[in-house]
């Protein structure tokens, strides 16, 4: 961690300084800067480019349950956790469905509009009957709040 962040740093600062500051040695920095990544980190690094594929595939809906279960059919022997683990890393998430919510509700207590066309949708005038009046041309109907 401490190395990390020294090659963040090191454009800004010399890196003699930041060892000094976080008391590792500078040969110990470059020892670990050159050192090649070990077996298990590039492992790691296969396994997330396969995981990342088959969650890519399932449209981001796979969690690391079903991302495991399909590595297990294509012949890859890991732990559960170990790709929760990589899937975390790597800021995979499944995608939730979203909860079904009803947005109808039909039992209100609020006066409901009388079926004044009862599916009659045509009628003698010029005009059909769902057109829309203008409010100068708009005749007075019996019974109707409308005038």
């Amino acid at each position: 961690m401490r190395f990390a962040f020294i090659v963040a740093e090191k454009a800004a600062f010399p890196v003699r300084r930041l060892c000094r500051t976080l008391q590792v040695s500078r040969a110990g920095f470059y020892a670990w800067h050159t050192r090649p990544p070990a077996p298990r980190t590039r492992a790691d690094e296969r396994l997330g480019l396969e995981i990342a594929a088959i969650h890519a595939e399932s449209r981001q809906r796979y969690g690391s349950p079903r991302v495991h279960a399909e590595l297990a059919d294509r012949g890859c022997r890991t732990s559960r956790k170990r790709v929760a683990r990589l899937m975390r890393g790597r800021g995979l998430a499944a995608r939730r469905r979203r909860r079904f919510r009803v947005t109808t509700h039909s039992r209100h207590p609020f006066p409901i509009a009388p079926n004044v066309l009862a599916r009659q949708f045509e009628r003698g005038g010029a005009r059909p009957a769902w057109a829309p009046i203008s409010p100068t041309s708009r005749p007075a109907r019996a019974g109707s709040t409308w005038r």
